[in-house]
C-alpha cells in the first residue's frame, strides 16, 4: 500500500461546533444567497439538527466579488509577503477576486506556525469563506507552516493557491460523493493514519464524509484534477485508478471562480 504523501494534507478549518449556527447566520448576512430554500433560521441553534443545518450552509461571499485585506501574524520579509499575495491573487485571472496587503484590521491573517509555535495550529489550513470574519483579530485565518522564500515554487503554487481557494469559500473537491464512492474505505483510513498521524475519525471527517451536494458551492460534477482536490493513490481506490488531484488552478477552476465571482461587465 502506498501512503498518501505527507505534503498533501490540508484541513479547511471549521469553527468550534457550538459556533456553527453563528457561522451560518453570518454567511447569510454577508450573502443572502447562502440561505438554502425553505430554511427556518429559528432552527439554527447549537445541538442536533441545528448544527447539521449550519454545516450545510455555504460560506460564499456573493456575486459582488471578493476584495479582502491581508496581513501576516509573524511579519515575514517583504519579498515573502509579496510572493504569497501574488499566488493568492492568481484566482483573479478571470474572477472578481483581489487580495490586498493592509496592516489595518486585516480580514485575512496569515501565520507560518509550526507545532512548536502553536500546537494544534501547525500545517496548511484556512478557515472557509465568510467564516474568516468570525475569527478573533489576534488569530490567523490561514496557516502556511514554515513557508520561506526557500520553499519550492511548486509548493507556493499548490499550497498557497489551494488555501486561498478555501478563503474564497471553495471546499475540498475530493469530498464530493462521486469521488468518495471510488475509495476503499479501510485502506484510506490505514494510509492516512500512517502518513498524516490522524485518528480514524479525522480521516473519516477529512477524506471520507461527502459534502451535501444540495448546498455545495461547486461545479456540476466532481473535478478530480481541481486544485481543491487531493491526489489519492490507485492503491486506495476500489478500481485501482488514482484520483489525479490538482497541483495548480486548472481551467475548470478558473471558469468556475469567474462564474460565481464575475468581473463587472462580464
Amino acid at each position: 500500500m502506498s501512503p498518501s504523501p505527507k505534503i498533501l494534507a490540508c484541513v479547511p478549518r471549521l469553527l468550534p461546533r457550538d459556533r456553527w449556527p453563528d457561522a451560518a447566520k453570518n454567511a447569510i448576512t454577508v450573502n443572502p444567497g447562502n440561505r438554502p430554500p425553505g430554511l427556518d433560521e429559528s432552527n439554527l441553534h447549537p445541538g442536533g439538527e441545528g448544527e447539521k443545518l449550519a454545516l450545510d450552509i455555504t460560506r460564499y461571499w456573493g456575486p459582488g466579488g471578493v476584495h479582502l485585506t491581508v496581513d501576516f501574524i509573524d511579519t515575514p520579509d517583504t519579498a515573502l509577503r509579496n510572493h504569497i499575495l501574488q499566488h493568492m491573487n492568481a484566482w483573479g485571472r478571470g474572477a472578481n477576486v483581489r487580495f490586498v496587503a493592509s496592516h489595518v484590521d486585516p480580514q485575512v491573517r496569515i501565520a507560518r506556525w509550526t507545532k512548536a509555535d502553536s500546537p494544534g495550529d501547525e500545517g496548511y489550513w484556512s478557515n472557509l469563506g465568510t467564516d474568516i470574519l468570525l475569527i478573533a483579530r489576534d488569530r490567523p485565518t490561514m496557516n502556511l507552516e514554515a513557508f520561506t522564500m526557500n520553499t519550492r515554487e511548486s509548493e507556493f503554487v499548490r499550497v498557497v493557491r489551494h488555501e486561498a481557494g478555501h478563503t474564497l469559500g471553495f471546499p475540498h473537491e475530493h469530498m464530493r460523493k462521486a469521488i468518495i464512492d471510488r475509495l476503499d474505505r479501510e485502506k484510506v483510513i490505514a494510509s492516512f493514519r500512517q502518513s498524516q498521524d490522524w485518528s480514524r475519525q479525522e480521516v473519516i471527517d477529512q477524506v471520507l464524509t461527502p459534502l451535501e451536494e444540495s448546498s455545495l458551492l461547486g461545479t456540476d460534477s466532481a473535478d478530480a484534477t481541481s486544485i481543491m482536490c487531493y491526489q489519492i493513490d490507485g492503491d486506495l481506490t476500489i478500481d485501482g485508478q488514482p484520483i489525479a488531484g490538482g497541483t495548480d488552478i486548472n481551467e475548470l477552476d478558473f471558469a468556475f471562480a469567474a462564474s460565481v465571482y464575475p468581473k463587472p461587465g462580464s
